[in-house]
């Protein structure tokens, strides 16, 4: 019984992810020419009924900022994902219009690198962990021109319906 609740409960992968825990260089700062800074492949599972759009935020948690030890770092902001979509292709990021269909409803906000879009880390040490979270939400989001996590996190209060994430290692 509770390895079907399991598969009926809303879920968010990514097949980058190795027997380790990790993702591959090509999806940071630290990869080579065309393999870098790729945003990895997601795919999600089971989206819950009544969900009109999704939300995704991609946060490195263990970056260190001077000021305060460990804050957050934002490499992905992703809203109004049409609840018809079951994931990213690799690379996908930047590409919505050209790829078409569902994709091109899609918004992708600015990172803390302050451009739209993945942006891979360029980490000071490896064994970083990074969260995905895919958020299932009641409504479409109505954000403005520049959407940030923080503007994102707010607009979403009291709407999500479901939240699936995984986390990695860098």
């Amino acid at each position: 019984m509770a390895s079907e609740q399991a598969q009926d409960q809303f879920r968010l992968v990514s097949p980058s992810i190795n027997h380790e825990g990790k993702l591959p260089r090509k999806y940071t700062d630290e990869g080579q020419g065309a393999k870098k800074n790729l945003s990895p492949p997601l795919e999600w599972y089971n989206v819950p009924d009544g969900t009109q759009s999704m939300a995704l935020v991609v946060e490195d948690i263990d970056a260190p900022d001077p000021s305060d030890p460990v804050k957050p770092w934002t490499c992905w902001v992703v809203a109004n994902i049409p609840p018809t979509l079951k994931g990213f292709p690799e690379g996908f990021s930047g590409k919505e219009e050209e790829v078409g269909g569902d994709y091109a409803c899609l918004k992708e906000g600015h990172n803390d690198y302050k451009v739209p879009g993945w942006r891979g880390p360029k980490l000071p040490s490896h064994g970083h962990c990074f969260q995905f979270r895919l958020f299932a939400l009641d409504e479409q989001l109505k954000l403005g021109n520049k959407v940030t996590k923080e503007k994102l996190l707010e607009d979403i209060e009291g709407h999500v319906i479901g939240e699936a994430q995984v986390t990695t290692m860098f």
